[in-house]
């Protein structure tokens, strides 16, 4: 707690406990119980989470919030009160004070009395119409379409919040923050500026907290989980979730407890630096970060240092995350086995929808021929081939059982070896991401104080400070091509690099890293987005962008467009593209033989 100017001097340690709706259940108690700390941070929210907490409260207008949190903060609470530890989370998303009352219930139940705060204002979704009709289109951030134009009505729109309502919370004593839709850096920069009293044009401070808040957010892929170099994390035991320790400079240090599994390495935090980011200038609502300027250094074991991290002031936008219902889905998925699948897909395509009565009555079909299998397979598993077939529609008649149990007419009727990988389906709603911008001043973010009292939380606006740090945008980069060493070998392209992926909306990212220079060098200038190209075949049509972080030995890619209209309405078998720096490290290119010989692996 900060009780003088001695401790308030020293770094706070901000330990992460959730990565996203669903995480490890025991993360809260075993950050609380594994060492020092001063706040316990969780995050809970994606876009995808949202239209999960607005299927909730259909059956339940009380819920909307992520009531797994209750189970894991009653294991700590009385802990974190004897100790001073401050807990701030997103788990209220679309209703914070539902939860609020949650919270207040659990604690009176265990003898317990904290001061509990809430953020609220980031729920725009009574206010569209008005937002519209006061000339703002909240247009489509991709494609420019207005929302007006949009096919269908919002189920959730929801502005991001920054980090100042968390502060004011905590400045009036409040033991626990819960919050709507904040971004999720903003779980560490409000409670960074509240123990050093960092005010909102100490933009540099800010955005190093920024950074150390994205490195967290994601709980273990900090600590060695989802990492190329796997034969780096020699201790496999479940990763420790991650500490940063934020100076009073905005500097940082990732670590982790000590006894726990995993790894915090440079490399580590390189890729969660890069993950679900699009240009290095990283936008939020109360600082632009810029990623580019970020240095990092090994302290030594488990201990990153984070420095260098420049801030600019805030757009004069925040994003938005609306939702709409799309409509209906199924997938039903046929096994093919052995000679002719290519033949046989073809036959069970033409098939089915001769059963059902053709393609053009579904709003959408997607169908992908999965190819697992090899000649002269040693195993039956080993010859077989996924034939997925998807189809959407407005109606739910039309894609539930109708569709599913028409695939198991040709049981008997198709292909020879027919069988599918489940029984006969119904089907399920699916939702469409619309990411828009709002001008700041228009919501009206509110912290409600332990003892009930509203405050209004002012946005940052980008004048305030511009004249002496004007905002720098980086523009994405594609190098000139250059002539390559004689001395080339055909190797997969994650020998020289590691990768991390994701999705941003109906965008994907790549992100990918050298271990040092010379790596990057050659990464720079082979690397380019036509030859990223080649290498993603389903992205050949699409627009890419490219961004050098050269502090990092970093590239990063954007595919605009890969994912459609977002997580939920995706049909890639791979929704979010967490697999696709691994496909694209495991592609065969021309690398200098130099390069390998000098121990990259």
């Amino acid at each position: 707690m900060r009780s003088d100017a001695t401790t308030a001097r020293r770094p706070v340690r901000i330990g992460n406990s959730s990565g996203f709706l669903g995480d490890r259940p025991e993360a809260a108690r075993e950050m609380v119980e594994g060492g020092p700390i001063d706040v316990l941070t969780g995050d809970y929210l994606a876009e995808l989470t949202m239209l999960i907490l607005w299927k909730a409260r259909q059956k339940d207008p009380d819920a909307g919030y992520a009531k797994t949190v209750l189970g894991q903060l009653e294991q700590v609470l009385g802990t974190c009160l004897d100790r001073g530890i401050k807990i701030v989370n997103n788990a209220g998303g679309l209703n914070p004070s539902g939860l609020a009352g949650q919270f207040t219930a659990l604690a009176e139940r265990l003898g317990l009395h904290p001061k509990i705060a809430y953020v609220t204002g980031d729920d725009l979704l009574p206010r569209i119409d008005e937002l519209m009709a006061a000339g703002h289109p909240l247009a489509h951030v991709d494609t420019g379409q207005p929302l007006a134009h949009a096919d269908g009505k919002p189920v959730t729109a929801n502005a991001y919040l920054g980090g100042w309502g968390i502060t004011t919370a905590l400045h009036a004593g409040a033991d626990i923050v819960i919050c709507p839709r904040v971004t999720d850096a903003s779980l560490v920069t409000g409670p960074a500026a509240w123990w050093h009293g960092w005010q909102r044009h100490d933009l540099d401070q800010l955005a190093g907290a920024l950074a150390a808040g994205h490195v967290i957010e994601c709980g273990p892929q900090a600590t060695g989980g989802n990492y190329s170099h796997l034969h780096e994390v020699t201790d496999r035991r479940y990763p420790g979730f991650p500490i940063a320790e934020i100076a009073s400079d905005g500097t940082s240090v990732i670590t982790k407890h000590e006894d726990t599994g995993g790894l915090v390495s440079v490399g580590t935090v390189t890729a969660q630096l890069l993950y679900e980011i699009a240009e290095p200038a990283y936008l939020n609502p109360d600082v632009v970060a810029h990623f580019d300027t970020v240095t990092l250094e090994q302290q030594g074991p488990h201990r990153v240092r984070i420095s260098g991290t420049r801030g600019t002031p805030p757009p004069e936008t925040l994003k938005v995350c609306v939702n709409f219902l799309g409509g209906y889905r199924n997938t039903m998925t046929l096994v093919l086995t052995g000679l002719d699948i290519e033949e046989k897909a073809a036959w069970a395509q033409d098939e089915l929808f001769a059963v059902l009565g053709g393609r053009d009555q579904f709003d959408d079909v997607d169908v992908r021929l999965l190819r697992f299998d090899r000649p002269d397979a040693p195993s039956n598993e080993q010859a077989t081939a996924h034939l997925r077939i998807t189809v959407k529609d407005r109606d739910p008649r039309k894609v539930g059982r109708r569709f599913s149990n028409a695939t198991m007419e040709l049981a008997l009727g198709g292909y020879a070896g027919f069988h599918t990988t489940t029984p006969p389906s119904t089907e399920s709603s699916y939702g469409v991401y619309w990411p828009t911008l709002v001008p700041a001043g228009e919501v009206s973010h509110v912290v409600v104080l332990p003892d009930g009292t509203r405050v209004g939380v002012p946005a940052t606006v980008a004048e305030a400070h511009a004249a002496d740090q004007p905002l720098r945008r980086i523009e994405p980069q594609t190098p000139p091509s250059t002539s390559v060493s004689e001395r080339l070998i055909e190797a997969p392209l994650g020998r020289i690099c590691a990768a991390r992926s994701g999705d941003k909306g109906g965008n994907a990212n790549v992100g990918l890293w050298t271990r040092d220079e010379a790596g990057y060098r050659w990464l720079r200038d082979h690397l380019t987005p036509d030859r990223l190209r080649e290498l993603l075949p389903e992205a050949k049509d699409l627009e890419i962008r490219r961004y050098e972080l050269p502090n990092l030995h970093a590239l990063n890619f954007v595919i605009a467009g890969l994912l459609g209209e977002g997580v939920a309405s995706s049909t890639r078998p791979d929704p979010q593209a967490k697999g696709l720096g691994e496909y694209v490290r495991s592609r065969l290119v021309p690398m200098p033989q130099d390069l390998l010989d000098g121990g990259t692996p």
